[in-house]
């Protein structure tokens, strides 16, 4: 029976006694699992992180990673991890190789087998060539490839990733995500991943937890959370949007309408039929229709149906600010 490498249990954490991060949040994650972590601008993904990885201490719950509590065992927690966070920790003035062995010192790896295995881990990442040049002459993909296996030099068992292809164009963004489905598939290494690509986390992930305001609020397969939000998802952009969510309200097969931008997002189970009912009536009404898209059910509409935004629209990055400005403006 496979176990469960990260336990989280009733995990809250609170800063200056009021502003609370993350809220009483319950998860597992298996051994083996590739597991997203989504979530708007200070939802409380990095704060979880950051207790995940011993970097700060929980206010209450208990967590555990690969068995051991982070809490009274924190040493035996980081060795069992690797974490490739958001921003570059690279030595430009220094070889790839060196960035490589370095960080094996600093995990304890015997000389013998941090070469060994830094040979390896460059060969995985098609940079064995550029091993003994200066990370200054690295492209941005190069070094983010870097950056992923020195989070494995000391063979971890969970690999906690933030946002690990933000910035990247999306050729190498696929080549990232190839070697981690092929770390995870032939290793069998525990992903916990952070991204604010939908499509990234519905082509990686094996399950993914949305969190908001510090609570999660939906946690299943990507596929699952697709197929419970059902029907068609109609976005159209026309130049009176008031009068016309007032009129397409009126259709008694449209489910649901939002207001995203400057578009509208009608949820209906009948796309098909509905789409050239909404364009007649916008042009009876005089309504400019600028531009109009039938879509089936995606993690971008299940990311809205939850937090009533879209993802795309938070803004990059996983800073939990925001959390302490919700404080700030209540006051």
């Amino acid at each position: 029976m496979t176990m469960d490498i990260v336990q989280v249990e009733n995990l809250s954490k609170v800063f200056d006694k009021e502003i609370v991060a993350v809220d009483n949040i319950s998860f597992h994650v298996k051994e083996g699992e590739i597991f997203g972590f989504l979530g708007p601008n200070g939802a409380g993904k990095t704060t979880t992180i950051k207790v995940l990885t011993t970097l700060l201490q929980p206010t209450n719950g208990q967590v555990n990673i690969a068995t051991f509590d982070v809490r009274k065992k924190p040493d035996s927690v980081r060795s069992s991890i690797g974490i490739v966070p958001q921003a570059l920790t690279l030595d430009d003035d220094l070889k790839g190789m060196t960035n490589l062995l370095l960080s094996a010192k600093l995990y304890h790896v015997p000389d013998k087998i941090a070469k060994e295995r830094a040979d390896e881990l460059l060969k995985l990442v098609g940079l064995k060539d550029a091993a003994e040049r200066d990370v200054s002459t690295y492209s941005g993909g190069m070094r983010k490839r870097l950056e992923l296996i020195i989070g494995l030099i000391h063979n971890p068992k969970v690999l906690f990733l933030d946002e690990p292809t933000l910035g990247l164009d999306i050729q190498t963004r696929s080549v990232i995500w190839d070697y981690l489905k092929k770390l995870n598939k032939e290793n069998g290494l525990t992903i916990f991943i952070t991204t604010h690509y939908l499509e990234e986390a519905d082509l990686l992930c094996d399950r993914i937890a949305i969190i908001d305001q510090g609570k999660i609020l939906v946690e299943d397969t990507p596929s699952n959370l697709k197929q419970k939000l059902g029907g068609d998802m109609i976005e159209i952009s026309v130049d009176d949007n008031v009068k016309a969510k007032e009129l397409i309200s009126e259709f008694s097969s449209v489910e649901k309408i939002d207001t995203v931008g400057q578009k509208l997002r009608i949820k209906t189970k009948k796309g098909d039929e509905v789409l050239p009912s909404i364009l007649e009536i916008c042009k009876a009404n005089k309504i400019n229709v600028k531009t109009v898209a039938l879509s089936k059910p995606s993690l971008d509409e299940v990311f809205l149906e939850y937090t009533g935004k879209s993802l795309r629209d938070t803004g990059a990055g996983f800073s939990d600010k925001a959390a302490m400005q919700r404080v700030w403006k209540a006051r």
